[in-house]
């Protein structure tokens, strides 16, 4: 009898580590394409007037003012609450970008809004944002012909909550 109850104990304990060997396996396996974002978010495009250095040149210094004033002043915590957020500093973010421009000696104006758009796949970092219609801050530059300076706001990738990467507790462990 307590041969057979030695057995039936084996046999549940293998059973039970099987068990745990696939669970660890499967929230492995689900976890390695961590970095791939599919939720909501809230990305920015400040796109240039031109190709030209100048044009480019400036678009960077666009950025880096705006980008201080949404970091200091946006909050994103949520979606929603970015969302509004920017909604209600559209006419601030377009003076800074007035501003910046004027600073450097460029006559062109500047305009920012909200808009859903198509935007190819892209990387941050290490985190993929498929192709798809996003939300997004648009800043436009002059003409707004020129390439683009892109980045997120919500989920802050640009900003200094954090690299921008999805992790998993489990993926940790492994890698």
């Amino acid at each position: 009898m307590e041969r057979k109850h030695n057995v039936f104990v084996k046999i549940v304990c293998f059973l039970v580590s099987v068990a745990m060997i696939f669970c660890t396996a499967s929230i492995f396996c689900a976890c390695m394409d961590n970095n791939r974002y599919d939720g909501e978010l809230l990305r920015l495009h400040i796109r240039a007037n031109s190709n030209s250095s100048a044009d480019q040149g400036v678009k960077l210094k666009v950025r880096d003012s705006v980008n201080a004033y949404i970091e200091k002043n946006v909050h994103k915590d949520t979606f929603e609450e970015a969302y509004a957020d920017i909604g209600e500093r559209l006419n601030a973010i377009s003076r800074i970008a007035v501003e910046v421009l004027k600073a450097n000696g460029f006559s062109y104006g500047a305009r920012a809004y909200l808009s859903n758009e198509y935007f190819p796949s892209r990387q941050y970092a290490d985190t993929v944002v498929e192709e798809g219609y996003y939300d997004a801050l648009i800043i436009e530059l002059g003409e707004a012909k020129g390439d683009n300076w892109w980045c997120v706001i919500y989920p802050p990738l640009c900003y200094g909550e954090g690299d921008g990467r999805y992790k998993s507790f489990f993926a940790e462990l492994f890698s």
